[in-house]
């Protein structure tokens, strides 16, 4: 039993961002009870939803060591494009839509092709593309508001099946699959290796160039896959949807305990992140904060989630844990020898 409880707490240790989420939740309960109402509980996982979705594929760039700025911009576009595109209307929205995320693929590839290609930093070519992005965007539209939403896109952003919301089923199917895939293709394997070690990836054969656009396209894709998720939930769409999800999508990916130097990291990690950061939010409006309590507490948590990561501590609480095995493990076989 001793051994068991000890193996579980080296599994902790490896995403302790679990640990940190289940004690966040204990305070909660203890502050306002409320919280777990079943309704509230739902909202919480429908907030969670978009921001979710865009930190998965936050998480594949960051694990090849990239980063993507532009994704708030392909939110936005997503929207403002769906919107136009359609009238208001159900009439065009199953072609709108392919469009809509063959566009947020396409700008994950020009991103993709300006780090993998021509060697620009990821930082500086997202966050450029991201600002053409916008600029055009404002442009064609000319920066008024883009009109009214199909209703069978606001109809997936609000309804659902029974209780649970359509956007949290899409939610937790894109990370299933994004699971599936990072831990079990070899593509999966070719991100991991990329992230950790671009030289020694590209010697041993991998096309390191291929596996890094690829992570930026479909980066893009969800992105767009957000945006659309996002106003479905607001029920409209306008320039400024989705300001401000880029940061909060790295940010949700750190607390996760991804490394940005790329390699380290899990979907599991990244949503756990997603959630902390979103049940915060939610309990900061509970209690009736201020928005300037909002930003300290979730600047808060991520400096202290980047501490944690960042100052051995993980370090010395597994080579604890794993000494504590070694003795419980040594003490077993020589109860079992007398």
């Amino acid at each position: 039993m001793r051994r068991a409880l000890v193996r579980i707490g080296m599994s902790a240790l490896r995403a302790p961002v679990f640990v940190f989420l289940a004690v966040m939740l204990a305070a909660f309960a203890l502050i306002a009870p409320e919280f777990f109402r079943p309704s509230n509980l739902l909202n919480v996982l429908r907030q969670s939803s978009a921001i979710g979705i865009l930190a998965i594929g936050q998480t594949i760039v960051v694990l090849v060591g990239g980063i993507d700025l532009s994704v708030a911009a392909v939110m936005q576009l997503a929207g403002v494009t769906i919107a136009e595109m359609t009238g208001g209307s159900n009439e065009f929205v199953f072609l709108v839509v392919p469009l809509v995320l063959a566009m947020g693929a396409a700008i994950g590839l020009m991103n993709g092709l300006l780090v993998a290609k021509r060697r620009v930093q990821p930082f500086i070519a997202t966050l450029f593309v991201g600002l053409l992005v916008t600029g055009l965007r404002l442009w064609i539209t000319k920066a008024t508001p883009s009109g009214i939403l199909p209703p069978a896109i606001r109809a997936f952003g609000r309804g659902g099946l029974g209780p649970i919301p359509f956007a949290v089923l899409l939610f937790a199917a894109i990370a299933v699959i994004a699971s599936i895939v990072l831990g079990r293709t070899t593509l999966g394997r070719r991100i991991y290796a990329v992230g950790g070690n671009e030289r020694a990836a590209e010697m041993s054969g991998v096309r390191v160039d291929r596996v890094t656009i690829a992570s930026y396209v479909l980066c893009g894709l969800l992105a767009a896959v957000a945006g659309l998720v996002l106003v479905g939930y607001l029920g409209y769409a306008d320039q400024e949807i989705g300001v401000g999800y880029d940061l909060d999508s790295i940010a949700a990916v750190v607390v996760g305990g991804a490394v940005l130097g790329g390699g380290v990291g899990t979907i599991a990690g990244t949503i756990a992140g997603v959630l902390l950061m979103t049940a915060l939010l939610n309990m900061v409006l509970i209690l009736n904060l201020r928005v300037d309590y909002q930003l300290v507490l979730r600047g808060g948590i991520i400096l202290a989630a980047v501490a944690f990561y960042s100052a051995g501590w993980m370090r010395r609480l597994r080579s604890g844990f794993a000494q504590r095995l070694a003795r419980t493990s040594i003490t077993t076989s020589q109860g079992k020898e007398v």
